[in-house]
């Protein structure tokens, strides 16, 4: 499709939305700030974006934007470096001695009975 063919596609999406809400052109055009003679160029795919933007306002239908054009992820690559070093293995560490030889942090060796 060429770039004038998308932008009357979305032009049309917009109209059948419009009827949807069963809103004439003249009161929507009203409603978004712009002439009835702007709103017919906007769905013929003409128009600023600010205009379209504010149409999907009017006609509660801004978050389809997010379908349209979401939000850019990183690359898994990307997300890696992002993330860090992670940790792989866990580590044995000897227990500390106490002072009358007694390992201290074992418990078993305490006298505690669990």
């Amino acid at each position: 499709m060429s770039n004038n063919a998308v932008a009357a596609e979305l032009g049309n999406r917009l109209e059948r939305l419009r009827l949807q809400h069963n809103l004439t052109q003249q009161a929507l055009a009203a409603e978004i700030g712009i002439t009835p003679k702007s709103y017919r160029q906007l769905v013929a795919g003409g128009g600023k974006l600010e205009n379209v933007i504010a149409a999907l306002r009017a006609l509660n239908a801004l978050e389809q934007l997010d379908s349209f054009l979401p939000e850019p992820t990183p690359s898994p690559l990307e997300q890696l470096k992002l993330q860090g070093k992670k940790r792989q293995r866990a580590r044995q560490r000897p227990y500390p001695q106490a002072a009358d030889g007694n390992p201290g942090g074992r418990i078993e060796e305490q006298g505690l009975d669990w």
